[in-house]
């Protein structure tokens, strides 16, 4: 503030004095030590001005002694300024109207003294009003709206300030504010989110765009974002008690909203906070490929590949003909994988109750368990809407003939078809859908026939919004020929082929299978407050299988029963904590997983594998860096004896940055306990006995991942991993002594590239999509077995797809590359080929109607995923679908 004009003249030398630093000898009321704030605001005289207070240059003036300052206070109702921690808000606009405003003296300190009148002081006599008004008048010609306010005693000022300063160091010891606005680019008001990333703290902005945060003393990092604009970070550091202004300014995007996951770390999360990769196939993807069951769109998703049924995920699994996957299968989080032979049955879940898959590659055995060594992958079914709606989904289709004449084995074209209707009626409180259909194949090969009957129902019940109780079950039953192996020469009617891809074997003849299965879940939500949510759940799962054969019937029937508790507890400072305890207990009845070592004798046996488990993992944010931590312990036996005790660790870390996207790494324990068929199968296979081996220890595997996810451009999005994985203990079947048994005999290790590529053309409604794998598998020297490829295990893995949308129109198309298999463990003499499949779909809809057609396998690609066993030829599906 510049130094006012000269003193009046008039004025005694003895009573002259500067406003900044002086005094009027003698008036002890207006004694102050202290100077007035540098930042002496004026109110302008118009609107949207900045507050200045206009002053005369005068001479240097030799310092009196100390004048008497007077206050300046704003009436309460229109107080534009306010003071923080040792300094003035700056910034805050100020009404034209207003004739007053506040002061404060060096330090922060304020002179509050509202009860003090706008006249006299108390006690004065005329002589000071004549001194006071002098001097009044003089500071008036160059602030004409200010009105002067009586001075503050010291003493006044000093009992102020005592009773003052504990409640001030008592708000000050741990918070700051931040106030200020919030507009888009024309500065229009939003009402935009503002959250403290890195601790407590959020606020919403009101119909103007203000806001004011209560924050952490300290580095802070503030989140501003609103739906349709790019979301703004901010890092500020405050001391406690600081009072800062920040305006913002978003700017209009295409936000690409995050996907929410559930799968990853037991919790909901966005896609972003992920530490492993995680693929996500939605209902749209379902639909739009006309397929029947959920294995068949799967399949597509980066990173993961089907051998005749058997889900690979980074080359976890390999083949072994539908034992013991390392995969596991969830539905609605709650465990399916069979209890006997720990396979999966991807038509348990009716495909049009499916809302979407998510699979998660690598370890997951720190939350999972058992065979969740390779990935997990969750079918996650279809909320229930309100009111009534209703969904009828019919199927068509044909299967090409074979290519050449000399492989016809019938006189009529296969076709397809089938029919699924669902209904659903849903209120505020109680929800429910049934889903009841079925479909019927006659194959592309010969003695492939089938017939597919299913029931799925779900009943939820909400009887508060912090509570939930949900109920599903799903019922299957299967009556399929099996085709076993093709037909080599010599063994059926080979019109002097070498082999016949699409007949079988003469010894198969007649075999079929009746296959029955089901699960029942029921699971219990409860969110008891803002920081602690709890769920319950039980379950049980059921197969019944019969293999009629001609040289002897093989069956079983098995259970899986399942418990488990989680609780999620998210303290201050954006971190999350989840804990639980999980219990399964699986028995078969059989005559073929007896443990006898006599395929022959036909004997029923029991046995049963029990698995306990406790877990639990963390997850905090430490400035832009998101944490993970946790492990699970599991204790199994088998038949009632002790058996194993496995720890499976698991770490990550997320660190978003600005320029290249996200990036992930984890390193986890994996493991998958043996299942009772791999232990006690007793059978033949194709004339070979198969024996049993009680003795099979649990596998393990170390997994390692680093990982990208990046927008490029508004167009372009990416997301690359480098994956290693050690593997300990595998169990494969070993032919010994012209026997088969399963043994941990495998010491593997598998590494790679899993890279997805998805870019928006410039061409409006056109979407395209890469992925890629490259698979690096070796199992390790062991034994006398030399260093060689892991069986059923390809080393490049591609997908391209497109997919156009005009209007109501749509078009698409799936091309898959699978590089030959560099190693087989069965029939390794025969030749092998790379898979080279092209499948073309398009789609339209009106009003309520939706028709999909798909042509699979479009160029009719011959080809063998596993030794002997002729993969699908070209296939033409068509579904319409009517909504209410």
């Amino acid at each position: 503030m510049q130094r006012g004009s000269p003193a009046d003249p008039a004025l005694r030398p003895e009573r002259r004095c500067d406003l900044r630093q002086g005094d009027v000898p003698g008036d002890r009321a207006r004694q102050h030590g202290g100077r007035l704030d540098r930042r002496l605001p004026d109110v302008p005289a118009e609107p949207q001005r900045p507050p200045h207070l206009p002053a005369v240059p005068t001479p240097a003036v030799a310092p009196p002694s100390v004048c008497g300052v007077a206050v300046l206070l704003a009436s309460p109702s229109q107080r534009p300024l306010r003071v923080g921690g040792g300094r003035l808000e700056e910034g805050r606009r100020v009404r034209a109207g207003l004739r007053q405003c506040r002061l404060a003296a060096q330090g922060g300190r304020l002179l509050p003294r509202p009860d003090q009148p706008h006249g006299a002081g108390r006690g004065r006599g005329p002589r000071f009003e004549q001194r006071f008004g002098q001097f009044r008048d003089r500071l008036r010609q160059y602030a004409p709206d200010l009105h002067l306010l009586p001075a503050v005693p010291v003493r006044s000022l000093l009992l102020g300030a005592l009773a003052i300063l504990p409640l001030r160091a008592a708000s000050a010891q741990g918070t700051a504010d931040l106030y200020g606005s919030v507009r888009d680019s024309s500065s229009q008001p939003l009402r935009a989110t503002l959250r403290v990333v890195n601790g407590d703290g959020v606020s919403v902005a009101d119909a103007q765009g203000h806001y004011r945060l209560s924050v952490p003393a300290g580095l802070v990092i503030v989140r501003v974002g609103f739906l349709g604009f790019q979301s703004l970070d901010d890092t500020v550091t405050l001391a406690a008690g600081d009072s800062l202004e920040r305006d913002y300014q978003l700017v209009p995007a295409v936000v690409l909203l995050q996907p929410v996951i559930v799968t990853a770390a037991k919790h909901s999360q966005r896609l972003s906070q992920v530490v492993t990769s995680v693929a996500l196939v939605s209902d749209t993807d379902l639909a739009r490929r006309a397929v029947t069951t959920v294995d068949e769109a799967v399949d597509k998703a980066p990173g993961v590949q089907f051998l005749n049924g058997q889900v690979n995920i980074r080359g976890s699994s390999g083949y072994v003909q539908g034992l013991g996957s390392r995969v596991l299968m969830l539905v609605d989080g709650v465990p399916a994988n069979q209890g006997d032979r720990g396979g999966i049955n991807w038509d348990l879940v009716p495909l049009e109750e499916v809302a979407r898959v998510e699979v998660v590659k690598g370890a997951g055995s720190a939350l999972y368990g058992s065979a969740a060594l390779g990935g997990v992958v969750n079918v996650i079914t279809r909320e229930i809407p309100t009111g009534f709606h209703a969904r009828v989904r019919a199927l068509g289709g044909a299967y090409a003939d074979p290519p050449h004449d000399i492989w016809k084995f019938r006189d009529y074209t296969g076709a397809q078809e089938g029919l699924d209707v669902t209904a659903s009626y849903g209120t505020d409180v109680v929800r429910g859908s049934y889903t009841a259909g079925g479909w019927h194949s006659d194959g592309y090969r010969e003695q492939d026939r089938r017939n597919h009957w299913q029931t799925a129902g779900k009943a939820q019940w909400l009887p508060s919004p912090a509570t939930r109780v949900t109920t599903s079950g799903s019922w299957a039953s299967d009556q399929y020929e099996t085709p076993l192996i093709w037909c080599t020469q010599g063994s059926c009617n080979d019109r002097g082929q070498a082999f016949q891809p699409f007949m079988i074997d003469a010894s198969g003849r007649g075999a079929f299978t009746r296959s029955d299965k089901g699960y029942l879940a029921a699971t219990v939500e409860r969110r008891v407050s803002e920081r602690f949510a709890w769920q319950a759940r039980g379950s049980w799962g059921r197969t019944h299988f019969t293999d009629f054969q001609p040289t002897g019937d093989d069956w079983g029937v098995a259970n899986r029963y399942g418990v488990e508790f989680r609780g999620e507890v998210t303290p201050p400072g954006d971190r999350v904590v989840t804990v639980g305890a999980e219990g399964s207990f699986s028995d078969v009845r059989t005559n073929i997983f007896t443990g006898d070592t006599n395929p022959t004798s036909n004997v029923v046996r029991t046995h049963d594998q029990r698995e306990l488990a406790a877990y639990a993992e963390g997850e905090r944010q430490v400035g832009t860096v998101r944490l993970a931590a946790g492990a699970r312990i599991d204790h199994i036996d088998v038949d009632g004896g002790g058996l194993a005790t496995v720890l499976s660790p698991r770490f990550g870390v997320v660190l978003p940055t600005a320029r290249v996207g996200v990036w992930r790494a984890s390193a986890g324990r994996g493991f998958r306990a043996p299942s009772l068929a791999e232990r006690f199968v007793s059978t033949f296979v194709q004339g070979i006995p198969v024996v049993p081996n009680p003795n099979l220890r649990p596998e393990t595997a170390w997994s390692v991942e680093l990982g990208n996810a990046a927008t490029l451009s508004s167009a372009v999005r990416t997301d690359a991993a480098l994956f290693w994985t050690e593997a300990y203990d595998l169990i494969e079947p070993t032919v010994d002594s012209g026997r088969i048994q399963f043994r941990n005999v495998t010491r593997a290790r598998l590494a790679g590239v899993d890279l997805a590529v998805t870019a928006t053309a410039p061409v409006a409604g056109l979407t395209t999509t890469l992925s890629y794998t490259f698979l690096h598998a070796r199992e390790l020297a062991h034994d006398s077995v030399p260093e060689r490829p892991l069986a059923f295990r390809p080393r490049h893995l591609l997908t391209l797809s497109a997919d156009y949308q005009h209007g109501a129109i749509g078009v698409g198309g799936d091309f898959r590359y699978t590089s030959r298999l560099d190693r087989v463990d069965i029939y390794e003499p025969d030749p092998r080929v790379a898979e080279k499949v092209l499948d073309l779909r398009a789609s339209a809809v009106w009003g309520a109607w939706m028709l999909r057609a798909q042509l699979a396998n479009a160029l009719n690609y011959i080809y063998s995923q596993v030794p002997r066993t002729l993969a699908p030829v070209r296939t033409l599906a068509a579904t319409i679908t009517w909504t209410y």
